[in-house]
């Protein structure tokens, strides 16, 4: 007789589980290091962040300044494009660095952090881009409580990372530098 099987995606279960069943690539309880001092970093690399996307903003308000004073008062009328232009930086910021190759911001790959889905993957554009889109929905609502959310889950993850099921683990614990050979 065949079992038609209640699992996951209808596939058959084996040892208990479904057929294309993926566990969690990073157990907090057999890898701790990936997740120690996780969160702390995690606040540091926004502030660094929140630099790197705030300077380009800055340098087009100063332009547009001068603009409009060579343009007598004409060229402030282009003040209406900071927000949107704004809003797109910052989704092409994380995009891109976040589905880049070392999957981290530069606030992230400076506190040796990365950004991987629950089975291990590496991000990719759209779920940076939509990592920083709940990130700041959540922030807009839930101020401080979403950071509390990481304090009571093993893995330190936020709200956003739940629900888009990623996870940000210490990068230089899963990859260590190798060290030289020394000559003596």
């Amino acid at each position: 007789m065949s079992d038609s099987g209640w699992g996951y995606g209808g596939g058959a279960w084996r040892n208990g589980r479904a057929a294309d069943f993926q566990p969690h690539a990073f157990d907090p309880l057999t890898q701790p290091e990936l997740f120690r001092g996780v969160l702390t970093r995690r606040a540091l690399a926004f502030l660094i962040d929140l630099v790197v996307l705030s300077i380009p903003v800055i340098l087009a308000c100063v332009f547009i300044a001068v603009f409009g004073l060579v343009t007598l008062g004409l060229g402030w009328a282009l003040f209406w494009l900071v927000s949107p232009a704004t809003v797109i930086w910052a989704l092409i910021y994380y995009g891109a660095s976040l589905g880049g190759p070392y999957s981290a911001t530069l606030g992230m790959r400076a506190m040796d952090l990365e950004l991987r889905t629950w089975y291990g993957a590496s991000g990719y554009f759209v779920l940076g881009a939509m990592h920083a889109v709940l990130f700041w929905i959540s922030v807009s609502f839930l101020s401080p409580l979403v950071l509390l959310v990481g304090l009571f889950n093993s893995r330190r993850r936020l709200l956003h990372d739940v629900l888009l099921g990623t996870v940000v683990i210490n990068s230089s614990v899963r990859n260590p530098v190798v060290q030289p050979a020394r000559t003596f």
